[in-house]
């Protein structure tokens, strides 16, 4: 069953660490985004640029609105994601447990409804 393991930090908290607590950050993704490949279950990733260069668009009475930045205010934002298959969602949490953002951030784990 394919599932999409979103990761959610704060990006004012992430601004905040040091060269040296980021490097240690992307080599513990390196880490995990190889313990994914190997284990077969990586459909695909990446990391998102910040939500302030987001855009978004919604339509109400027929007319279109874009809007600079996302949507919603939030204390965290979609920061990347992994599209993995696995058998089960016991499987897919156990993958997003071992994600290096779980430590400090939220990791929402959700079914793709194929179509």
């Amino acid at each position: 069953m394919k599932y999409l393991v979103m990761i959610y930090a704060s990006e004012a908290d992430e601004s905040k660490m040091t060269a040296q607590d980021t490097g240690k950050l992307m080599q513990a993704y390196g880490a995990y985004t190889e313990a994914l490949t190997k284990a077969g279950v990586t459909l695909g990733s990446n990391r998102l640029h910040p939500s302030s260069e987001a855009t978004s668009v919604r339509v109400k009475g027929g007319k279109t609105e874009v809007l600079n930045g996302p949507y919603a205010e939030t204390r965290e934002q979609l920061g990347g994601y992994y599209l993995i298959d696995v058998p089960d969602l016991d499987a897919a949490l156990s993958w997003a447990a071992r994600c290096p953002s779980s430590s400090y951030g939220t990791i929402e784990v959700r079914p793709i409804w194929e179509m």
